[in-house]
This record gives C-alpha cells, structure tokens and sequence, in this order.
C-alpha cells in the first residue's frame, strides 16, 4: 500500500510541475509613456487601451516588428520601408510603392504623438479606429506588403526568436496578429515628438526669430493665413484638431476621402488634418503629395484655394482663391512653422532600426 501512496504523491506533484512549466515565468514591464512637459500642461491624457498598457517587452517586441521584412509577402519591405524615421515617420516620395511596384494612391502619412488622437480614427480617411485596427491593414494590402496575416504568423513562429519575445511581451508564446499589432501599436505610442524651438519657446527655455513670431501671429490672424481653425494654436501642441476637412485643393474631387468610409457624398475630398509638426522632414505634402515644397502649400492657401460642392466652410475667402499674403507674410509664416519641427525626434536612436 506504502508504494501505492508514493506513486500517488509522485504523481500530483509530476503535474504540479507540469502545470507551473505551462504558465509562464514572465510577467511584462510596465512603462508608462513619457509625457512631455508641454502637453501635460496643454493636453488631456493620452489614450492607452487597458487591454493593451505599455511595456518594455511590449516596446522593444513592436519596435521589432515595425522594421521587419517578414511582414511583406516577399521579405522585402516592413513598415519603416514607408515610415522612415528621419522622415518624421513618412515618406520623401509622392506615392509610396508597395513590394510589387505598384504606388498606391495617397502620400504615407508621418507617425507622432498618435496616442494624442482623440477621436481614434487614423488615415487620411479614417477607415481605421484605433491604432491596433490601423497597424492590421497594411499587411494584407495587395498594393502594399501583399500578405496574409495567415502567412506573417506562420513566419513569425517558426522564428528563433518571437516565440520567447511574444511569451515575454505577453506571458505566452502564442503568436496571433492580434497580438502582432498589439506589439506594433505599444511602440507607435512612443513616437512622441515635442522638442521643436517652438516647444522650447513656449516653455520659456528659448528665443524665437522676429520672422517667426510674426508668422506665428500671420497664422493665428484671421484676417491674414488663419490658420488655427484646423491647426490648433498654442493651446494644442499637437497643431491638428484630427478632423476631416475639403481644403479646396480640387474643384473636381476624384479622390473622395472620408466618404469612402461614411457612404455620404457631404464628405466628398474631405481628408484627415495633418500635424503640422516637423514640415521640415516630411515633405511632400497634402494626401496626394502634390506639393514637392512647403512655399507651394502656403501659396495654395494664399492664392490657390478651389471652389467645390463640399469645400469647408473654413476656406472662408475661396471665392478670391485665398487669403492672399505678401511675399513678406509668407516669409515669415514659413519661418514659424519650420519652428514646428523636432530635429532630436528624428534623430533619436531610440527610434532607429534595430
């Protein structure tokens, strides 16, 4: 009976330690993102989804991903292939050519202080809510990567490393796109840009030009650039209100933007306001990226502006074609808002290929 007894204690504790070699032994990191002493003066808190808090393994597994080829469908081009950070997190090319050569329609937008985006929808046409839904379609884009989550996971767990770096970052080694884009969202939240001259200046650690102060004062001026309706001011670091809007840029719209995810011909040409930080690294501009250089945006607005069905009524002097500033104003509003842009955020290493 004594052997009897034995086996039977040697069995419990067999899958005792069974049981405990299945749970995992890491329990992530918590690393709170680092909020910039501008916006913890200016802004309301960031959004960070409680079923997905920022960690060090989370970070350092996304930052990973962020530059890797395996995610392409022939290993040829990850998302820092069109979100290059010394571009701000976009793209010097017009249109942005996926790993079959094919360029798609729209200018890649750059990638900041994304986890101040209230209102959650993110590209030009704000197909996407939430930044893990956003960071979910690329992949499977045929004009972009032209994979299939199917095939990234796949890839992925038959790789020596993520399966420990997956158990690490989230206490199992179960791979899922989920999870994948999870891991890439964490470290899109950390891309915080908030350390241009004009963040300084406001903070009181800086001086500003008088050719940029005047032109901070062109663009908050409603009679002159008026500006800050869509931009913000110096109330909103983040200088974008993340709405749509149909700037005039067309009097025939082809490219229909947000009413491709609304269904209603009212949002016809409207497109998602981009931050107006760090001009100075993510030309060219506009969703098409027409403008090759930020003189021909200022002039647009000056003198460009297009009359159409649903151009907003913000582009208040269109039936002039723009606001019309001497070539002095446009000077001086050029030097502010090159005053916008943060040259340690795109040099910062943090932020490198790893």
């Amino acid at each position: 009976m004594k052997w009897f007894v034995k086996l039977f204690i040697l069995t419990i504790l067999t899958a005792c330690s069974e049981n405990e070699d299945a749970e995992s032994t890491y329990i992530p990191t918590p690393k709170p993102l680092e909020i910039p002493e501008l916006f913890k003066t200016k802004l309301v808190a960031p959004i960070v989804p409680t079923n997905n808090p920022q960690t060090v393994e989370g970070i350092a597994l996304g930052k990973k991903l962020f530059f890797d080829t395996q995610l392409s469908g022939n290993n040829t081009q990850s998302c820092a292939s069109c979100h290059n950070p010394e571009s701000a997190f976009s793209d010097d090319t017009t249109l942005s050519e996926g790993i079959d050569g094919i360029s798609g329609t729209r200018n890649a937008m750059p990638l900041f202080n994304l986890a101040w985006n209230y209102n959650e929808t993110f590209f030009w046409d704000g197909r996407s809510f939430s930044l893990e839904a956003q960071a979910l379609i690329p992949v499977e884009d045929p004009v972009e990567m032209h994979n299939s989550w199917d095939n990234v996971v796949k890839t992925l767990q038959s790789d020596t490393e993520y399966p420990e770096l997956f158990e690490q970052a989230f206490s199992s080694p179960e791979i899922t796109k989920e999870r994948i884009t999870m891991a890439i969202a964490q470290f899109e939240r950390t891309l915080i840009s908030a350390d241009a001259p004009f963040d300084k200046y406001l903070l009181g650690k800086a001086e500003l030009s008088t050719e940029a102060l005047n032109g901070f004062n062109i663009f908050m001026d409603e009679t002159k650039g008026d500006c800050f309706h869509c931009h913000g001011s110096d109330n909103n670091p983040l200088w974008t209100d993340n709405d749509f809007h149909n700037n005039g840029l067309d009097s025939q719209i082809t490219d229909i933007g947000l009413a491709e995810k609304t269904g209603d011909p009212a949002d016809n040409g409207k497109f998602k306001t981009p931050s107006l930080r760090n001009l100075k690294f993510t030309a060219p501009y506009m969703h098409d990226g027409r403008f090759n250089t930020l003189d021909e945006v200022i002039n647009h607005y000056s003198e460009g502006l297009k009359q159409s069905s649903t151009i907003d009524p913000l582009m208040k002097r269109v039936a002039e074609g723009g606001v019309h500033l001497t070539p002095q104003e446009k000077s001086d509003l050029k030097a502010f808002l090159l005053a916008l842009s943060d040259e340690n955020f795109v040099n910062k290493a943090g932020f490198k290929t790893p």
